[in-house]
């Protein structure tokens, strides 16, 4: 058997009488048919006790993880009755039949005894009965400091602590825990990460995995872990496709509808001809995929496309090959530090406005970094935008006075995705997954920055998105006043339709 972290187990006591406890398995030695009947186990597998009585039909019992003074107890009530001999069946057969008898009511009563000790919390504790380890821990494996930390990075943390500490701090009466890790881009230490945490800290679900690598890999170990995992920040739509799982979520954006936003205001305006600088890794290549079919589907045609590596700070010869296409657009299916050096050496060689740049991951982050000199006129996609309403205006402000800059899309969904969550196992009563998943679906996203969204089957959340339009300098009024809206995209058409999808989840 195994032992949790910070629990003894039960000790194995044999005879007429047995007692056993379980940290987990309970219902897997039960499906085994395992010597009498055995309770179901609450959520979890970290330290929730099953007793069970054998011979004796209907008496399961099922106890809370035990406090150090439990275990006194029971320590302490097992070493009692295992100085007092067991009552034997006596060898006349009328003798016999009430000794069996005896000794069943015997068992029976220590058994309720222990499991009484075992279940009943000291006085003063209060020990939440559906959640596991008591406590709801959430976890995130984030860029910390590469090229996607200015997206996530701290203000991805303080966008998590907000959406905790507006909840409350606790969830069916357990605390809420927050725990960290930098992933460094590179998808085999997030796996291991994910898989610690999982295995042995308890964790209850990730909030965030950047990147979108990473995010495959954390997803993989997450349906293997049976945890959940939320994807507010990556953005390949492989999450919610071919990809997907019954216990994860893509929860903001996703390349299908950057490319559905973006490619359509581009063509639009005359954009009929592309070439694509593409992010040499899993997210550049989906993107341009995306993209890509959604061009030809307008009528526009693609010349031609080149690669560059993840970080490169010189861009000068992919640029050149995109000049030389005589594309009237190059598209640019890169992110954070990448897509803001792209940009600055395609308007220091001039290749600005001779052709187009058509962004297709963006955030305010990098808006601000170039600024609108540069910037000026681009169409660009995003989820949300600081300055829409009343309401964004508010969580904002609240966000920029911890982090001292506005909050792009990716911060703003992981408050959002959290807080749902939470809300989830507030009305599951549990954190168990499968419930827990069940009201993620059930419930409408209704927050500063979705408004009716829905979770489907496959893990894709439902929402509006937003085609923008980046001001001139001279039509900024106040700091952060970047964005021009051009138009609303629902969410049918913003996201993959299900007839469409690869995901066998929306098949069944």
């Amino acid at each position: 058997m195994e032992s949790g972290s910070g629990t003894d187990e039960l000790r194995k006591w044999s005879g007429r009488g047995e007692l056993e406890g379980y940290t987990g398995g309970c219902r897997d030695k039960a499906r085994e048919g395992a010597n009498g009947p055995f309770a179901h186990r609450l959520p979890g597998d970290t330290g929730l006790r099953c007793v069970r009585v054998p011979d004796s039909p209907g008496f399961p019992v099922l106890a809370h993880p035990p406090c150090p003074a439990h275990h006194r107890a029971l320590r302490e009530r097992l070493a009692r009755s295992a100085r007092q001999p067991l009552p034997r069946a006596a060898a006349k057969q009328e003798k016999g039949d009430n000794s069996v008898k005896k000794s069943r009511l015997a068992s029976l009563s220590l058994a309720s005894t222990l499991a009484l000790v075992a279940a009943t919390p000291p006085a003063g504790a209060q020990t939440p009965s559906k959640i596991s380890d008591g406590v709801v821990k959430i976890g995130m494996i984030l860029d910390m400091s590469g090229v996607y930390a200015d997206i996530v990075g701290p203000g991805a943390v303080i966008a998590a602590k907000m959406a905790i500490g507006d909840f409350g701090g606790k969830v069916l009466g357990a605390p809420i825990e927050l725990v960290v890790a930098d992933h460094q881009n590179k998808a085999d230490i997030t796996a291991a990460k994910a898989r610690e945490w999982f295995d042995t800290q308890q964790v209850d679900m990730l909030a965030d995995v950047a990147a979108t690598a990473p995010a495959l890999a954390a997803a993989q170990i997450a349906k293997q872990k049976n945890k959940i995992a939320l994807f507010p920040s990556p953005a390949s739509s492989r999450l919610t496709n071919e990809d997907c799982t019954p216990v994860t979520a893509h929860w903001t954006y996703d390349t299908y509808a950057l490319a559905a936003g973006t490619a359509r205001g581009v063509v639009k305006n005359g954009g009929d001809t592309w070439f694509f600088l593409t992010a040499d890794y899993a997210f550049g290549t989906n993107m341009q995929k995306d993209a890509t079919a959604v061009v030809q589907e307008l009528g526009a045609k693609v010349v031609g496309a080149v690669r560059h590596p993840l970080s490169t700070t010189d861009f000068s010869s992919y640029l050149l090959q995109a000049q030389s296409s005589g594309a009237k657009v190059i598209a640019l299916a890169n992110g954070g530090a990448d897509f803001v050096n792209s940009v600055k050496a395609a308007n220091e060689f001039g290749i600005t406005p001779k052709q187009s740049l058509a962004a297709l991951l963006v955030f305010i982050n990098d808006i601000h970094s170039l600024g609108l000199g540069v910037t000026k006129d681009l169409l660009l996609t995003e989820a949300f935008y600081w300055d829409m309403n009343e309401q964004t205006r508010k969580w904002s402000r609240r966000f920029f006075e911890q982090h001292k800059r506005m909050p792009n899309m990716a911060q703003a969904g992981i408050y959002s995705a959290i807080t749902h969550y939470l809300k989830a196992v507030q009305a599951a009563g549990t954190d168990e997954t499968a419930p827990v998943m069940a009201k993620m679906r059930e419930l409408p996203i209704n927050d500063f920055m979705t408004k009716n969204g829905k979770l489907r089957e496959d893990g894709r959340v439902l929402r509006d998105v937003y085609l923008f339009q980046v001001k001139k300098p001279e039509e900024s009024k106040y700091p952060w006043d970047y964005y021009h809206l051009r138009a609303t995209i629902p969410a049918a058409e913003a996201f993959i339709p299900a007839s469409k999808s690869v995901c066998p989840l929306l098949r069944k």
